[in-house]
């Protein structure tokens, strides 16, 4: 297998249609010699709805925009102090199966929760990790040329209400948390970082 040359980027807080396109353009571009990337960022309120999207998980979303886009799944919310870890990957070059790699990303967040003492488990029935049943992570992804985008989404320090306007990921009266409601002070580039690093070394484990 090849070795996995991964570079991690911190973009800050970003915009999010800036961002997707950004996510697009490097996957169209990029050839078998690309490196792989991971984008560290955080957007302004906006909600996202995926493919197979149904307004009837839109309950009320104010003034927070709502954006059509094209990874899997349902409608979530992105907002100030959640962390969004973009997987721009080459999963062919990788030897992942789409499957294998939610698994890898799921076991990454319940990795670095644990570390933080915080015990957490995936569904296999709605992608995503929970604590007690409520949410603490979402992900979606967009399978392009062999490769990979969009990512998964951790809530660590946020105002938690505009998860009140949706059905999260088109669960009804699915219940969120965050790192925060664990007592536990994290900043988003330092979880972004570790989270990161967690799953560098899945994938590569993933590859042997």
């Amino acid at each position: 297998m090849p070795d996995m040359n991964t570079s991690i980027k911190y973009l800050g807080r970003s915009d999010y249609q800036a961002t997707w396109d950004a996510m697009k353009s490097f996957t169209d571009t990029r050839d078998a010699t690309t490196p792989d990337e991971l984008w560290i960022t955080e957007h302004v309120p906006v909600f996202t709805q995926g493919l197979n999207g149904k307004a009837e998980h839109l309950l009320d979303t104010g003034d927070i925009p709502v954006i059509q886009i094209d990874r899997g799944g349902q409608v979530t919310y992105h907002g100030p102090g959640q962390l969004l870890l973009y997987c721009l990957l080459d999963i062919n070059r990788l030897g992942l199966g789409v499957r294998a790699l939610v698994t890898s990303i799921e076991e990454s967040i319940i990795e670095l929760l644990a570390r933080y003492d915080v015990e957490a488990i995936g569904r296999r029935d709605a992608p995503g990790v929970y604590v007690d049943g409520a949410k603490i992570a979402a992900l979606g992804l967009r399978i392009r040329k062999g490769c990979c985008y969009h990512g998964l989404s951790l809530n660590i320090d946020m105002d938690l209400s505009p998860f009140a306007r949706i059905n999260p990921c088109g669960l009804k009266n699915q219940a969120v948390t965050q790192m925060a409601d664990f007592d536990i002070a994290v900043g988003l580039e330092q979880a972004g970082g570790e989270l990161a690093q967690i799953l560098i070394g899945n994938l590569k484990r993933g590859q042997n």
